[in-house]
This record gives structure tokens, sequence and C-alpha cells, in this order.
């Protein structure tokens, strides 16, 4: 916004100051007087000795001038009156400038008015730009994201140039979709991608005080591929058993498009902890996966994602997506440990061991058929069965050991 200010016998004198969301930008004045250097560009470390200059007309004394930075008043020990129309003020060791568009340093009249600024540019030459990574949604597009060689050079405007070719064969060729914000340093190539052919990709900074170019990165664009993370997570009970949780989820949308398997993974976590543990690492086309072992009556959080494999025949893997959000689900509580209850005595123990396996061959010749129905499903649901029976608070606190007894003992039964 524009506002007047008038000194003695003077007229108003315009003074802009462009404010966007708190980042005010250099812009220069209408000058009465002179300011010397002009727009400075410096290393970070550097000294300056800045000089202000008066217009005759406007019969001002130096040694009635002050200087500010970026708003901020300078100790008049900086200042140095070189005649009664010149005041001069030294900087020492400057650090990086707080905004790209430079800082303000602005000579006043004795009641502040603007008499003329200068805008500093302050930081370092760009180092190599490093880590620099880049993904396809879709084995058309291209997106690359790097990071900034140094800190100096974020202190001042430097433009970053994403550059690729074909390998072998091919002209260069220049990114053009940079991203802003929080996104920055990300360039996008949305089409006109060869496959089966490796690109060669680099970025190039320059700014005011050098240039510097990245490592090269050699990619085949089967070799990226990536996809959102699985949606739709859902995690429910299975059945009674207390121990178990299934996880469902949809395949991701990038990928119906494209000859190819999925490789999931999933991980887990107790509702009080920090740490997630891998539960599942297959290839294939499921989308559903059951989490056993786990403890009852406990909250746990569920993550999926994914990595696309055997693109249009390619054996190598893609790049896993990011984790989907968290889904909680707790397992049943486990209410069988009855306060009171006694372990039976070796003998007893065994003989209820053998009383349970006959009950549970008898259902299984029910439920079954063939060698085909021994499986550990199958199990789980005589363990629902046997939950459910009016026996179940006196035998499910053995059952465990029951299954292991069955496969140590059943050529003997």
């Amino acid at each position: 916004m524009p506002h007047s200010k008038k000194g003695p016998g003077l007229q108003p004198v315009s003074v802009w100051r462009l404010c966007v969301l708190t980042v005010c930008l250099c812009v220069h004045h209408p000058d009465e007087a002179a300011i010397s250097p002009q727009d400075p560009i410096l290393r970070i470390g550097s000294s300056l000795t800045a000089t202000c200059t008066l217009s005759p007309e406007f019969g001002l004394h130096a040694s009635m001038l002050f200087w500010t930075l970026n708003g901020m008043r300078l100790s008049s020990s900086a200042y140095t009156v070189m005649s009664s129309d010149v005041l001069s003020v030294t900087l020492h060791n400057l650090n990086g400038s707080k905004q790209q568009s430079g800082d303000n340093l602005v000579c006043h009249g004795a009641d502040g008015h603007v008499l003329g600024g200068s805008c500093l540019y302050v930081g370092m030459p760009p180092e190599k730009p490093v880590n620099l990574t880049c993904w396809s949604r879709n084995t058309k597009d291209l997106r690359c994201r790097w990071s900034p060689g140094g800190v100096g050079e974020t202190h001042i405007r430097t433009k970053y140039t994403l550059k690729y070719k074909l390998r072998w064969y091919g002209r260069e060729k220049e990114c053009e979709n940079y991203s802003t914000g929080k996104q920055r340093y990300t360039c996008y190539i949305p089409r006109n991608l060869a496959l089966f052919t490796p690109y060669e990709i680099w970025v190039e900074a320059n700014n005011q005080l050098g240039s510097a170019t990245s490592d090269i990165t050699t990619l085949d664009i089967l070799d990226v591929v990536t996809t959102d993370a699985p949606a739709n997570v859902q995690v429910s009970r299975v059945g009674d058993l207390d121990d178990q949780l299934t996880v469902r989820w949809t395949s991701p949308s990038e990928l119906k498009d494209i000859l190819f398997q999925a490789k999931y993974q999933i991980r887990y976590r107790l509702e009080d902890s920090t740490e997630w543990k891998v539960a599942m690492d297959d290839v294939g086309n499921q989308t559903s996966c059951r989490l056993a072992g786990l403890r009852p009556g406990t909250v746990y959080f569920v993550q999926v994602r994914c990595n696309p494999v055997g693109i249009y025949g390619s054996r190598k893997a893609g790049i896993w997506s990011d984790w989907s959000h968290p889904t909680a689900a707790s397992t049943p509580s486990n209410e069988r440990l009855q306060s009171g209850s006694c372990d039976p005595k070796p003998g007893e123990q065994n003989s209820t061991l053998r009383r349970e396996l006959k009950q549970f061959f008898g259902w299984v010749r029910k439920h079954a058929y063939g060698c085909s129905g021994m499986s550990i499903k199958l199990y789980d649901q005589w363990r629902v069965w046997l939950q459910k029976s009016h026996r179940t608070r006196n035998q499910v606190g053995k059952q465990n050991l029951s299954f292991h007894y069955l496969h140590t003992h059943i050529d003997t039964i």
C-alpha cells in the first residue's frame, strides 16, 4: 500500500512496500537521495559499506539521517558522516537474505520519511543439487524431485532446470512444469516419454553468484513405476478368534490399465507403540490378508502399501507407494482365563488333549472332504465352534497346546 510522509518544505513522498502474507518484497522508492551500491549481490559473511548521497535541492544535512535494514534501525555506531550530504553505513559479517526478493536497506530523513533504498541479495553460489529421484504413475509420465546442494543458495533466488534426454540418442529437453510451495524442487513431465530405453536426467542450478550441475541419473521408465497407496483399507475381526484380524483393501487405480502383478506389504503396531511390524510381503493380485498371533483385547493400527512388478514383462519391481492411512481395529477380549482356576496335573492334561483331538477329528469328518480340508483355515473354524460350545471356558485355555500336540503326535493317534 502506498502512503505519504511530508518533510519540512518538501512535497509528499510516496513510499511503496509490497507485503504478501507477511513476506515483504524489496521495491525501489522515489529517491530524494542516491544509494550506492544499488542492489548488490553478496556472499554470506561478507561486509558492505553503503552511502546515502542527498540531493542538494532539499537542504538536508547528512548528520540528521539514519539507516534501517528490513525495517530495523541500524546502530549509529555503524554510520560515518562523509560530508554534509553523504552518510555511509558499514555492515559486517552479513547473514543470508531473509527473503529471496532481497533485504531492504533504506536511508531515512530525521522524521523517518524514506529518502532512498537498495535491495541486498546475500547468499552463496549453488552447490550441485542432490537426492534426484524420479517416478511414474502410469508409464507415460515422469515426476522428479531433488534437494538444494547447500543452504546458502536458498537465501537468494536460484533457478533450477531439470533436463533429460535418451541415453544413446535424442536431443536434450527441459522440464517445464515446476511446482511451488511445499512441493518446491519438483518438476513434472506429463507425456511423450519412451519405454524400454533409458533416460539420462540431471538438474542445473544457477544464481547471480554461480552455477552447478547435479550428478546424472540413468533410469528406465518401467523401473520407476509407482502408485498411490492402496485405498479403502478395512480391518475386521475373524469371528470369535481373539488373536486374528482380517485386512482388506482396493488396488490402486493407476495400475488397472497396465499388465502387472501387485506386491503388497502390510504392517501393524499396537495402539500404545510406535514400532511397526511388517506382516506380509507377497506377489499377486490378492487384496486381503489375515494377521495371526495377535494379542486378545488389543487395538491395532494397520497400513498397506503397493509395489507394481512385472510391468509389460519387466522382471524388476517398481517403487513402493506411500503407506495408506492407518486403520484401527481391536481383537476380541480373552475372557476365558478365570480367576482361581487351576492347571491340570500332567496326566490329566494329556488325557484332556487326547479327548480334544478326538473332538477335532470328529468335527473334521463332518466338515471336510479329503486331505485338502486339513488346513489352518479349517482349524480356525473348529476353534470358533469349540469356543461356542458349552465347555469352552474350561477347555479353551489349553487349545494352543492342543494344536501343538496335533502336529507333534498326529502319527500316534
